[in-house]
């Protein structure tokens, strides 16, 4: 059907229509429906599409709320494994310096024993040579005393009392004279 036979057929009232005003009812019912759905339009979705709208702002800030938290999270995450790598770092520091804390301390150690071994051979070998000596010397005075008393026999043996006068005699003239 064509257009213009269509509206032709709108324009003319049926037999038994009504019409009010001298308009069909039919138009009436037309701009009924037009009006009512301004009306729905005004009050019904201009507020549902404000609040989709609010809704629309709401999830855009929440997404960018959390790619802001995402990002906080990850440089927090960053800043973590930074400080981690730093403990890891510093641990190994600690740990090298308390290796050669304890290298130096075992060198210094072994250094006083070695150093308190030698003044103990040293006092040892002083302790050792002054017994020597004592018992050198106590062996020279019992050779001496064993020599004096072989001497002291012999010449109790072979020397006679007339011996014995001249040989008195003669230490006392050998001593020097005082005044």
């Amino acid at each position: 059907m064509s257009l213009l036979r269509l509206s032709a057929i709108l324009a003319e009232p049926a037999e038994g229509a009504e019409a009010f005003l001298g308009v069909p009812m039919w138009i009436w019912q037309i701009a009924n429906l037009v009006a009512f759905l301004a009306l729905l339009v005004y009050f019904v979705a201009r507020p549902l599409a404000q609040a989709f709208r609010a809704r629309q702002q709401a999830v855009e800030d929440r997404i960018l709320q959390s790619r802001k938290q995402r990002e906080e999270a990850a440089r927090l995450e960053t800043e973590i494994h930074e400080r981690m790598a730093q403990l890891d770092r510093d641990l190994a520091q600690v740990r090298a310096r308390g290796l050669a804390e304890g290298e130096e301390a075992r060198a210094g150690l072994i250094r006083k024993a070695d150093e308190e071994a030698e003044r103990v051979r040293r006092e040892s070998e002083e302790e050792i040579a002054r017994r020597l000596a004592f018992a050198k010397e106590e062996l020279r005075r019992a050779a001496a005393d064993l020599t004096a008393a072989g001497a002291l026999e012999r010449l109790s043996a072979e020397i006679t009392e007339q011996d014995r006068r001249r040989l008195l005699l003669e230490a006392v003239e050998s001593l020097p004279e005082r005044s």
